[in-house]
């Protein structure tokens, strides 16, 4: 089944942002925690969004998701921060399910489209992608401003 995630869902989407952080060999990079999650989904403004994959009783998978906007379209659409299902539960169709719980808050919403960034490494889940009939976006470079750059460059901020 997906559904919308509620706040009882959080422990549980925590642990699959920690299984992904893991996958991606990145885990000592994974600080988020179960306040954090729950502020950002059910707080008074929230901007993120989620959906959770639920399979006799229990979260096995989850989309995390914002919304972006194109300007040249002139429409919002769905940023998809992470999409993890647990590995005893892939095969069932439950990713495509919640891709597809994705693109029918989409298309419902008026919004041009869903994006994601996949490591180049991961080849199951590019050829998954590929097989929803996704495109990659190869002529574009993504850039990360953080940690002491992004200090330093908004110390400038008021020059």
């Amino acid at each position: 089944m997906i559904r919308r995630a509620t706040p009882a869902d959080v422990p549980a989407m925590v642990e699959l942002v920690y299984d992904l952080a893991e996958y991606e060999k990145a885990r000592e990079e994974c600080t988020l925690t179960n306040e954090q999650l729950e502020a950002a989904l059910f707080g008074p403004a929230p901007a993120l969004f989620a959906h959770v994959a639920e399979r006799d009783g229990e979260v096995v998978g989850t989309a995390i998701w914002f919304l972006n906007y194109s300007t040249w379209t002139g429409t919002h659409g769905i940023y998809l921060e992470d999409l993890y299902v647990k590995p005893e539960t892939r095969g069932l169709g439950l990713g495509r399910d919640l891709l597809a719980a994705l693109a029918r808050e989409a298309v419902e919403r008026g919004y041009a489209r869903v994006d994601w960034a996949v490591l180049d490494w991961n080849t199951p889940s590019i050829d998954f992608y590929k097989s929803l009939g996704a495109s990659a976006q190869d002529e574009w470079t993504g850039y990360r401003l953080s940690g002491t750059h992004l200090t330093r460059l908004a110390s400038h901020a008021d020059d």
